[in-house]
């Protein structure tokens, strides 16, 4: 079983057991969240939902395991002949988390993917 959801304007296939890093949430370490808008939801018996955007009554639970930020990049600006130069540094926060649940009401009702 997988499921694709979207969280801070990335998308992400995950299957239970998945651990990933995501844009920062707003949760205390060693809580459970749900994660963002579940898209698309597959089962272990092949049944597929996608939804139209999202897939009604599915959730994805995760627990999260840390905070932190990545490593620092560099933007640099230069215009030649004007001596403009500016330099930044930059440390996006993420948040790491381990996907305990994909739950999906509807999975009886769902039409199948594996038939011919």
């Amino acid at each position: 079983m997988y499921a694709v959801v979207e969280t801070g304007g990335k998308q992400y296939r995950l299957a239970p057991g998945d651990t990933v890093t995501v844009e920062r949430l707003r949760a205390d370490v060693g809580a459970s969240v749900d994660l963002g808008r579940v898209l698309l939801v597959v089962g272990d018996d092949g049944a597929v939902a996608v939804g139209t955007p999202t897939v009604e009554g599915a959730r994805v639970r995760a627990e999260v395991l840390e905070h932190g930020r990545h490593r620092k990049i560099l933007v640099f600006k230069y215009k030649p002949k004007v001596n403009y130069r500016r330099r930044q540094g930059h440390r996006q926060p993420y948040t790491r988390v381990r996907v305990t649940e994909i739950a999906w009401p509807g999975a009886e009702a769902a039409v199948g993917g594996g038939e011919g």
